[in-house]
Parts: structure tokens; C-alpha cells; sequence
């Protein structure tokens, strides 16, 4: 087996902290926490976004999403030009086109979703019905239909959700759609949803990512935009550093943990639609 210096041509390096663009591999000493630590992934500095086929249906308002680049699935949100506004609508990604599939059975704008993949394993909850209002109301989705099974035990619109069913986390949110915020979260076990310990700083239109034992709960709204950054480790939440840009309504990658993750676009105060991408890892 070769060894590092081989490898890498060169020894151990010490650091007082962290290299700035530690490669794939590279292990080095961190002298302030005093502990080796290494480099498992590569972070992609360079790449470029390309116009793929759109939704047949355009929607916003947090439409639910689930499922990988390949077998994507998108369900929900609100759109004017649907009957009702806020839509059931459900579309299938293949990697190349969008197709319309069979709704929701409760259409809704805010919703929560979860279904990291397969795209036959989702699950959809809580959000804005019309008529109806803020609902609890959970469906799960098995790759034809959506099925209602048992709702949240808070009824909330614009929460997060991680995992896949039957392991699902949803956390956070809006009882009315509105400007008060809750901080509840709950864990679906693939039959019921049981409350579980909260969030420290209770917040609507979050971004997340991860499983149900861990997740990352990304900015949001408190109604003030926050930069609050808390970790779940299937127990409880800790706080830990803040994004750089306080804002809500940004995105994350579905298959991010609480050591691992990239949050990106998302409004910031005062009102100000951003492209930034943050990237979360283990040092942070």
C-alpha cells in the first residue's frame, strides 16, 4: 500500500486551523482542535447551469420536490393560470422531459416534501389548501399514486422536510400562512407522525436537508430574515454557525447531511432575490 507522502508528495501538514482547498485525500493536523482530520470529498468550484425541458405546468410558492436528477418528481405549489390556484399537480422528471402524472389529492402551495430517492418514495405535508387553509393533511406517493395517510399533529404551511418515507423529519413552519412561525417538529415512522424535540428558533420558508437523523435546518424567516443554522442528530436540534446571508426561501441539496451540504439562492433583506450558494462541511 502506498503511503501518503507517495501519494500526495509530501508529509502531514500542521494547521492552526483548516487548509483553505484541501483536495480529495489530503489529511493534515489541526494544532487549535488538536486532531487529524482529512479531506473525504471533493467540493466542484467550477461547473455551469444548461436549460433542461420545463415543467409542463409553471408554479412557485414552494413547490414540493423529491426524487434525483434522473427520477425527479415535482407536486404542488401555485400558479394562476391552474383551477385551483394553489394545484395538485404532480410531474415525473426521466432526466430529459417532464410528465404530468396523477395529482395530489389535496392541492396546496407551502408544501412540506421529503424523498431524497427513490422518486417512488415520497411523501408530501402540510401547506396552504384552497379551500381549506393551513392543513396537516400528508399524502405518500409510490410511484403512481398519491395515497392520504395519517396528518401532522400541527397543521402548518411553508415547513421543511428531510429523509424519505418512511423515514421523514418536518420541522417548522406557518399556522396561518402568515407571519407567526412555529417550531415544532415531527418524525414520520411510515405510519404516524410523532413530535419530537423542537427547533431552538422557531421559523417559517427554511431551507433543509438530510435524513430523519440527520438534517440541517438552513435560514428562514422568524418573520425577520435569519441566518440561523441548527443540526439534528435524531434527537435534537444544536445551533451552529450562521449562514453568511441571512435570508428565506433558499434551496438545499437533497442529499446533504448535517456535515455535508450546499444551500443556495433565497431572499434577503430587504427584499432581494440572491444566487448566492453557501457551502456547509464538517469544520464548520
Amino acid at each position: 500500500m502506498a503511503e501518503y507522502k507517495e501519494v500526495h508528495g509530501t508529509k502531514i501538514r500542521n494547521y492552526t486551523t483548516n487548509p483553505d482547498n484541501p483536495i480529495q485525500g489530503e489529511v493534515w493536523y489541526n494544532e487549535t482542535d488538536q486532531v487529524l482530520k482529512f479531506r473525504y470529498a471533493n467540493v466542484t468550484t467550477v461547473g455551469a447551469w444548461r436549460t433542461a425541458n420545463s415543467l409542463n405546468n409553471a408554479r412557485y410558492a414552494q413547490i414540493g420536490g423529491a426524487g434525483t436528477t434522473t427520477a425527479g418528481l415535482a407536486f404542488g405549489g401555485y400558479s394562476a393560470t391552474l383551477s385551483p390556484v394553489r394545484s395538485g399537480v404532480t410531474e415525473t422528471y426521466d432526466g430529459t422531459s417532464w410528465t404530468e402524472v396523477n395529482d395530489l389529492n389535496t392541492g396546496r402551495s407551502g408544501i412540506g416534501s421529503a424523498g431524497q430517492a427513490p422518486s417512488t418514495a415520497a411523501l408530501g405535508f402540510g401547506g396552504y389548501a384552497d379551500p381549506g387553509g393551513v392543513v396537516g393533511v400528508t399524502e405518500s406517493w409510490n410511484g403512481t399514486n398519491w395515497t392520504e395517510v395519517n396528518d401532522l399533529n400541527t397543521s402548518r404551511s411553508r415547513l421543511m422536510g428531510s429523509g424519505s418515507s418512511p423515514a421523514a423529519l418536518a420541522f417548522g413552519g406557518s399556522p396561518n400562512d402568515g407571519s407567526a412561525v412555529v417550531d415544532d417538529t415531527e418524525v414520520w415512522n411510515g405510519s404516524n407522525w410523532t413530535e419530537v424535540n423542537d427547533l431552538n428558533t422557531a421559523r417559517a420558508k427554511l431551507a433543509a436537508t438530510g435524513s430523519s437523523t440527520a438534517a440541517l435546518a438552513i435560514g428562514g424567516a422568524t418573520p425577520t430574515k435569519v441566518a440561523i443554522t441548527e443540526s439534528w442528530n435524531g434527537t435534537n436540534w444544536t445551533e451552529v454557525n450562521d449562514l453568511n446571508t441571512a435570508k428565506e426561501a433558499a434551496s438545499a441539496s437533497a442529499y446533504g447531511t448535517n456535515t455535508s451540504a450546499l444551500a443556495f439562492g433565497g431572499n434577503k433583506a430587504p427584499d432581494t432575490a440572491v444566487a448566492e450558494t453557501e457551502i456547509w462541511n464538517i469544520w464548520n
